[in-house]
């Protein structure tokens, strides 16, 4: 099933590539907004997609939501901008710049730990998965971009699986004290951006969120097929959703 969805993945990006340039600049910020909105959501921020749009939009403070919640739309969104930035300017995949997107994420949330790894132990609520502890964070995400590096020379995964494998591996290593979530996802896009692909947008509804993390939590037991599934097919929904944009 997974080589048939990427089969026809390949077959929407040519058909992406004819329509392209795809999107106003209208359009773009619409989409911006609701990736910043599902990925926030999946996260727990309560703010809604109109919520969200006008905070980042009008700077507005929205009644009875958190401090907490303004911040991760507008830091979010702030993040987006800059993944856009280093595929413009076809900045590689590095450990600075991963430490780059985090920052951004809690900016003005927690200053002390924004782009900083990790210095002690943490647990995954809702998880099996026991990271890694702290001391061994730098270690385990050089490999990991060592890992990448090695693939992109061998070119031996398809793109959207190289994505979606290093979404998996950051987020298991849970290199920073808070926000890997919304990092490894930001990870994931810039990597799908680079290769040609629009940003896939996992949607936070309650059913979706239960079974993207559900596809996680088979990958800490070794079984990653469900997780390559799970994003493949997010893939393809957000590349099919941006077709039909184009095409009004």
């Amino acid at each position: 099933m997974l080589t048939a969805i990427l089969n026809e993945i390949d077959q929407l990006k040519i058909e992406l590539n004819h329509l392209r340039p795809l999107d106003s600049e209208s359009v773009c910020y619409a989409l911006d907004i609701e990736y910043t909105y599902e990925s926030n959501r999946i996260e727990g921020n309560t703010l809604t997609l109109s919520e969200t749009a006008l905070v980042i939009d009008k700077g507005m403070t929205v009644s009875g939501k958190s401090l907490r919640e303004h911040l991760e739309a507008i830091n979010h969104y702030q993040a987006v901008l800059l993944l856009k930035e280093f595929v413009r300017d076809e900045i590689p995949l590095t450990e600075y710049l991963i430490k780059q997107f985090h920052a951004l994420i809690l900016q003005s949330i927690d200053r002390k730990n924004a782009g900083i790894y990790r210095s002690q132990a943490v647990m995954i609520s809702g998880s099996s998965h026991i990271p890694p502890v702290h001391f061994e964070v730098p270690e385990k995400m050089e490999t990991c971009l060592a890992w990448f590096n090695q693939q992109v020379q061998n070119k031996a995964l398809h793109p959207v699986l190289l994505a979606a494998e290093m979404h998996e591996r950051v987020v298991s290593i849970h290199p920073f004290i808070d926000g890997n979530g919304r990092t490894s996802r930001l990870v994931m896009n810039l990597l799908l951006m680079q290769y040609g692909y629009p940003i896939a947008n996992i949607s936070g509804d309650r059913e979706n969120r239960f079974r993207y993390y559900d596809a996680l939590e088979l990958c800490h037991s070794g079984d990653k097929s469900q997780f390559l599934l799970f994003i493949a097919q997010e893939v393809k929904s957000s590349m099919e959703h941006l077709i039909k944009i184009a095409k009004g």
